[in-house]
């Protein structure tokens, strides 16, 4: 329940098979807030829980990258939401960890926007993005300074890397107004900019320990509303709170 969440219900299968469990059944209700079809990770999101749940239902625990794998053989693609405050390099359509960065991302607050007039975006009818060799060779350096930011709790490298990840993603998901955000970003010194490479979403990284922020992310909310951005919402990671709407 609801009837519409084919994917976590594949997902409860699979879970009761790998639990030897399949002869058993029972009801699974879904409940989110989650919006869908934005970048969110809202499949994920209902996927793990479930898997989750299915196992807590024969108390048993089940590892992250168990977690993951039944995830993605549930729906194709997978995000690492199962590794929780873990930052990994993930392969999300193998569901296997590429490289663990032995820390959290650093605290950060982000204030997040739809662009594309908030259009939905089908994550499974979306052709696995071809890179050039190029990308590929900035990829792996981007994979390094991501490293450091992690190992160094340091938000502003973590933001020089995500902004150069979403400039590539924008030769192949493009977002309207992605200019204007990097606009934004630059009138009140972000650390970067973030996009959703299965969405619409556009994120302004934060520092959360600077000073000044919350008159930073009130411009940033307000700019981006003047611009026409969408459903306009501030997150905290790993920096306490939870989230906001403006």
């Amino acid at each position: 329940m609801p009837p519409e969440k084919t994917k976590a219900a594949k997902a409860a299968s699979l879970t009761l098979r790998h639990l030897n469990k399949d002869s058993r059944g029972g009801l699974l209700t879904v409940e989110s807030t989650i919006p869908v079809g934005h970048g969110y990770g809202s499949s994920t999101a209902d996927v793990v829980a479930t898997i989750r749940a299915v196992a807590d239902a024969f108390e048993t625990g089940l590892r992250p990258s168990v977690i993951s794998r039944l995830a993605v053989e549930a729906e194709q693609a997978s995000d690492a939401i199962a590794f929780e405050d873990q930052a990994v390099l993930f392969a999300q359509r193998e569901g296997l960890v590429i490289e663990h960065f032995g820390d959290a991302l650093p605290p950060i607050r982000v204030i997040g926007f739809k662009a594309n007039d908030g259009q939905l975006v089908d994550t499974l009818a979306l052709p696995p993005a071809r890179y050039s060799s190029e990308e590929i060779q900035t990829f792996s350096m981007l994979r390094g300074l991501a490293a450091r930011s992690i190992r160094f709790q340091d938000p502003r490298l973590l933001g020089q890397a995500a902004t150069l990840s979403a400039k590539i993603s924008q030769r192949h998901l493009p977002k309207a107004q992605f200019s204007t955000a990097l606009g934004i970003a630059e009138q009140v010194d972000a650390c970067g900019v973030q996009v959703a490479h299965s969405g619409s979403l556009i994120g302004i990284i934060l520092d959360a320990s600077a000073v000044g922020i919350a008159d930073a992310s009130r411009r940033i909310a307000h700019a981006a509303t003047a611009a026409g951005f969408k459903d306009v919402v501030v997150q905290w990671i790993y920096s306490g709170g939870g989230a906001v709407e403006i």
